[in-house]
């Protein structure tokens, strides 16, 4: 009796759905933070470049994003269901490339803006849409709605940080925003594969095979 007053009594799929998100969202960051000291180090070997140096912008990105992130998979696992691992760890890798460019172009936009003046600014309304189309595709219920909505995201991304870089003239900056983009990538890959485990059976679509 008093197991069965415990499970009555315990988190629902969802919320359990929502903390097993939040927990990936930690072991997504750490993805992004080693693939990205792990790329920068022929930098160091080959060129002598201070690796730490070479990571404040990336790192800087990953933390101004953590507690949103945090806030967004809870939000995620609440709303949405579990998904095939292939279909959840491609999808992971190709958002999380987007928002890894996106994110440290941001971050050399900050450092150009004030050299450039109001011409940079340019970067600033590209960026924002297509952040707003990678959230559209994470809570879209249409499959094909979403894959247009990442298209033109990565589109957008891809044309604002490259005029951000343009405007920076920098060999660096764009290894950053690369090493970037390819961390995030690994970051969405570990966060897709626990979008697919999280919630345990419960939390299979409708029709699914247990």
């Amino acid at each position: 009796m008093a197991s069965r007053g415990e499970e009555r009594g315990g988190l629902s799929p969802r919320a359990r759905r929502a903390f097993g998100c939040v927990t990936w969202v930690y072991m997504a960051t750490l993805a992004f933070l080693a693939a990205a000291s792990l790329l920068f180090m022929p930098f160091w070997f080959f060129g002598g470049w201070n690796v730490f140096s070479l990571l404040e912008g990336p790192a800087f990105f990953a933390t101004l994003l953590f507690l949103p992130a945090m806030g967004l998979g809870a939000l995620l696992g609440l709303r949405t269901r579990r998904s095939a691992r292939r279909v959840a760890t491609r999808a992971g890798a190709v958002l999380g490339a987007v928002v890894g460019w996106l994110g440290c172009s941001f971050v050399v936009w900050l450092e150009v803006r004030g050299e450039e003046g109001g011409g940079s600014y340019v970067f600033v309304p590209f960026a924002a849409l297509s952040g707003v189309l990678l959230l559209y595709a994470l809570f879209a219920g249409d499959a094909r709605r979403a894959r247009r909505a990442v298209g033109a995201a990565a589109l957008l991304a891809l044309v604002s940080g490259g005029f951000v870089l343009a405007l920076d003239g920098s060999w660096l900056a764009v290894a950053s925003v690369v090493v970037s983009a390819l961390s995030g990538a690994a970051a969405g890959w570990v966060a897709g594969f626990g979008y697919a485990r999280a919630g345990g059976k419960e939390m299979l679509p409708p029709g699914a095979g247990r």
